[in-house]
Order: structure tokens, then sequence, then C-alpha cells
């Protein structure tokens, strides 16, 4: 049976828009508005978080994102409360098999971009990750997302070419 879904991680905090967000882990009853949060990102933006190939959107699918085993992941949400909560970011890891190194993943809303919502994320994520014992996090960008290769720069991430994939560039971060 997965870890429960340690809320004690939750804060909220006031980007350069005016309206409070917060982090918080994503849990299996969000299920609804990761689909309208995934429905609603752009082509450019699917295209960037799914490293150019296409996922069917399905229940199943979503069901997946949603149902983190918190005992070795970790998914954040970024949400903000308007008529009703809205999911505009989220930011994961996934641990390898012996739990040193993990991989990880962070996609914002489209609306969101350049408002240091990815920013504040992902270093949330590195810090948990850091508390959890994780030493490394890794991940793999387009090297066409120069968004994203500034930002895990910025965070003091060094970059690679991935042996495998010359269109791939790895992002990593010794904790």
């Amino acid at each position: 049976m997965p870890a429960p879904v340690p809320d004690d991680l939750a804060e909220s905090f006031q980007p350069v828009v005016g309206t409070a967000v917060t982090l918080r882990p994503l849990r299996p009853d969000d299920v609804d508005i990761e689909s309208a949060f995934v429905r609603g990102l752009s082509p450019d933006t699917r295209h960037n978080r799914l490293l150019g190939g296409t996922i069917a959107i399905t229940r199943e699918y979503l069901e997946r994102l949603t149902s983190i085993d918190y005992s070795r992941d970790m998914a954040l949400a970024a949400t903000m409360m308007l008529e009703r909560e809205i999911l505009i970011g989220v930011a994961r890891y996934v641990r390898d098999a012996d739990g040193a190194e993990a991989e990880f993943a962070i996609v914002v809303a489209d609306t969101w971009h350049g408002r240091g919502i990815g920013k504040r994320l992902l270093e949330r994520l590195a810090t948990i990750a850091r508390k959890r014992g994780v030493r490394q996090l890794y991940g793999d960008v387009l090297a066409v997302n120069r968004p994203m290769l500034g930002l895990v720069t910025k965070l003091g991430f060094t970059l690679s070419r991935n042996p495998d994939d010359p269109a791939l560039t790895r992002a990593t971060l010794m904790l």
C-alpha cells in the first residue's frame, strides 16, 4: 500500500501576479483538475513536456499521474483558487531502483510561464528530494527548449548531451 499524501509539505507564496499560489503534494482526488490542466496545455508545451512524443490523455493515464507512492516519489501541484481550485503547474520526481537518484519532470500552464511558478516548484522539489535522501536529480530536456534549459541552469543544474538522443539535453543537480 502506498504511503499517505504528506500534507505537511504544503506552502503558499505570492508570485509576481499577485494571486496566492499553493504548492502541495498532488493527491488522487486531483484527477479532475489534472485533466483540465493537461488538456489546457498548448501543443508546444505538451511537445516540450512529453519530449516530442504523444500520449493519449485517458482517465487511466490521469489516475496514474495522480497516484503517487510518497514513500519513494514526489509530485507537487501548484494551485490557486479562483471560483474553484485550479492546477497551474506540476513538478515530480521518480526515484531509480536504489533510491539515490531521481528523474524529475516539470510543466507549467502556458499562461503562467515566466512568472516564477516553475522556479519555485523546482526549488521546492529539490529541497524535498534532498531531505528524503535523494543525492541527484536529473531530467532530459529537449535541446530546443531554451526557457527550461535557462531555468535549470539558474538553479545550478549542469547540462550535458544525452548520449542516446542528440535532441535531448540532460540536466543534473547534485543534492
